[in-house]
């Protein structure tokens, strides 16, 4: 898989930018881990990072959005990595799942990672991170299988005017990273992005073994609980 693209450094100003808004995210996760995310106002957050509203529009929608930003930052760096990929030809499961990793691995630092951790701390207890999180998942999986459909050839898959196995492959992709992400969140004794990446390649490749999964008839539990007395 060739990903390879150049990099230039980014103007001064980009990079003002980039520093206001990794102050806002990091900001935001120690305020609402420590105060919780109704604990703190948008105004107590922008006072605290020396912005004003205005500029925390410009950036981001909601607290929500602030509070998601680390992952978010991942899956919008996979659309960019799906954009310069080139197959060479294998399942589209594993092309998929080699450019999330390749993302994951690009990402900026090891204190993304710290900041994932908070994030998805955060969300478990919070219904509206929740569900704002379902939604870019949502849009993100959408613009992926744009994205597929648009510039590689599947091979003379049948005309398929809803693209649904290129769907069902991306949703199974989101599938095995959400499981990764919860084992990994749960379990992990430092937060740290090989980790993660472990994680998700574990539940990656329990995929296709879960699609072989064959169901017979087992023991009824009522049955085995009245046979024993109780």
């Amino acid at each position: 898989m060739d990903s390879a693209r150049p990099t230039a450094p980014l103007p001064l100003r980009e990079r003002k930018k980039l520093r206001t808004r990794q102050a806002l995210v990091d900001t935001a996760l120690e305020l609402f881990t420590e105060r919780g995310f109704d604990g703190v106002t948008l105004d107590e957050l922008c006072d605290t990072v020396e912005v004003s509203k205005r500029t925390f529009f410009r950036t981001f929608t909601s607290k929500e959005d602030v509070a998601c930003a680390p992952l978010h930052d991942l899956w919008t760096a996979f659309l960019e990595e799906l954009e310069r990929v080139r197959p060479q030809g294998g399942p589209l499961h594993e092309l998929l799942r080699d450019v999330l990793l390749t993302t994951l691995d690009r990402m900026p630092d090891e204190q993304w990672a710290r900041r994932v951790l908070l994030s998805r701390r955060l969300a478990a207890r919070n219904p509206s991170m929740d569900a704002h999180g379902l939604a870019f998942c949502d849009r993100t999986g959408r613009a992926a299988v744009a994205v597929v459909v648009r510039r590689f050839d599947l091979g003379g898959v049948p005309d398929d005017p809803d693209h649904v196995r290129v769907r069902l492959a991306v949703d199974l992709l989101v599938a095995a990273w959400h499981r990764g992400l919860d084992a990994w969140t749960g379990g992990a004794p430092a937060p740290e992005r090989a980790g993660l990446a472990a994680a998700f390649r574990r539940a990656s490749a329990a995929v296709p073994e879960s699609l072989a999964l064959t169901a017979r008839p087992g023991p009824d539990r009522n049955d085995t609980e009245a046979g024993s007395g109780r």
